[in-house]
């Protein structure tokens, strides 16, 4: 908890990246079964949705999962595997909370500061603070994040916010250009998901 809380103070909440910029998006996802953890990213041009690189990684893991320190279990499988893509990304998304978090500190911003990148933490479900009718989320009068719905089905919402290096009003803008018609989640990270699920997929264990 004191290392998110001095790891809160050093997130960038500025787009050090012209929006213009951004082509090449990573988003990577974990899932668990028994005590591994199953970790897929991948690569997409953001223009054309073409995947351009995927990398998946089986990883023995003993972390718990405890509300509120996810980063302690998760850090370690996608730091590995985003170290393994050959190629590089300009913005990275990750299925997790960012400074939507109690602390300020969730594990989109522990990866966005160790990677030194442009990181988008993006929910699926709130972790504090309450969502107003303009759909940002306050926590004790602090905008900590906005809550997109894609479906019109309440239930299908991701939570967005800041994980390093960007903006809330860059991130809205990315989430929502990211997902597709009838989707609720980022197609690099609604892809990792699937990928992350699908075990036939990993030939590579650490």
């Amino acid at each position: 908890m004191e290392l998110q809380k001095k790891l809160a103070l050093k997130v960038v909440k500025e787009d050090t990246v012209r929006y213009e910029g951004i082509r090449y998006v990573c988003g990577i996802d974990v899932s668990y079964a028994k005590n591994k953890a199953y970790c897929s990213a991948l690569i997409i041009k953001r223009h054309t949705w073409q995947v351009m690189e995927t990398v998946n990684i089986s990883i023995h893991t003993t972390q718990p999962y405890i509300p509120g320190l996810f980063m302690i279990r998760e850090a370690r499988p996608a730091l590995v595997t985003l170290k393994s893509l050959k190629n590089s990304f300009d913005l990275l998304l990750i299925d997790g909370h960012g400074v939507l978090h109690p602390r300020r500190c969730g594990l989109a911003c522990y990866i966005g500061i160790a990677l030194n990148k442009p990181t988008i933490g993006v929910g699926k479900r709130l972790l504090c603070g309450s969502v107003r009718e303009d759909q940002f989320i306050d926590d004790c009068g602090e905008i900590i994040g906005y809550k997109v719905n894609n479906t019109g089905n309440d239930k299908r919402s991701v939570y967005v916010s800041i994980g390093n290096q960007i903006s809330l009003a860059t991130s809205i803008r990315l989430v929502q250009e990211l997902t597709k018609e009838a989707h609720w989640i980022p197609e690099p990270l609604r892809i990792a998901d699937i990928n992350s699920k699908n075990k036939l997929n990993f030939e590579r264990e650490i």
